[in-house]
């Protein structure tokens, strides 16, 4: 298993060690030891899984009072994630990193607390699994405009389709300050 950093400090894409023969593959998609070695310490609470069609964009999400850190793959298909930092006062606010993942490249993206996330989805189809470090509280919520000039993320797709809620959000400048994470300097992925 590697660990691969990207341009958002915390923010890594998780390349397993895959065991294939002609009887097909094998690989660890998570250990909790082996991801602690790869400073990945998060306690993962609860894992969802969504089946999407080509074109639609879920995101960019977050939670403030009960924030989670998120380690995503795709099972089925391939999309295109991003993290986002939101935290204010982050020497990175407002810049995001993307990655594809892909039932095929097998890779993983860890997205610690404080960034929104989202993704797109490319293929005919694509099942989404993500594991998370808190439990959903429906009533802390939170999201960034997806098309967000000032973040400016590059999605390799049109039309996007959207649920009415993600639809709705604000760009990141809008968003209010007391609905932001706070970014501290002694910041632990």
């Amino acid at each position: 298993m590697k660990r691969v950093e990207t341009s958002l400090p915390g923010v890594w894409i998780v390349e397993p060690k895959i065991f294939g023969d002609a009887r097909g593959y094998f690989f660890e998609s998570y250990q909790r030891e082996k991801f602690a070695q790869l400073g990945i310490t998060a306690d993962f609470v609860q894992d969802n899984r969504s089946f999407s069609r080509q074109g639609v964009v879920r995101g960019l999400h977050f939670q403030l009072r009960y924030p989670q850190a998120k380690l995503c793959s795709a099972l089925q298909g391939e999309v295109f994630d991003v993290a986002v930092d939101v935290r204010q006062g982050s020497p990175t606010f407002g810049k995001w990193i993307g990655v594809t993942l892909s039932a095929e490249n097998k890779k993983q993206i860890y997205i610690p607390q404080g960034f929104a996330h989202g993704f797109a989805v490319l293929s005919e189809t694509a099942e989404f699994m993500y594991k998370c470090s808190d439990y959903y509280h429906p009533e802390d919520d939170g999201g960034v405009a997806w098309n967000d000039p000032e973040i400016g993320i590059d999605w390799p797709i049109e039309s996007p389709i959207l649920s009415q809620k993600d639809a709705l959000f604000l760009p990141l400048a809008q968003t209010l300050a007391e609905k932001l994470p706070i970014f501290h300097s002694a910041f632990s992925p």
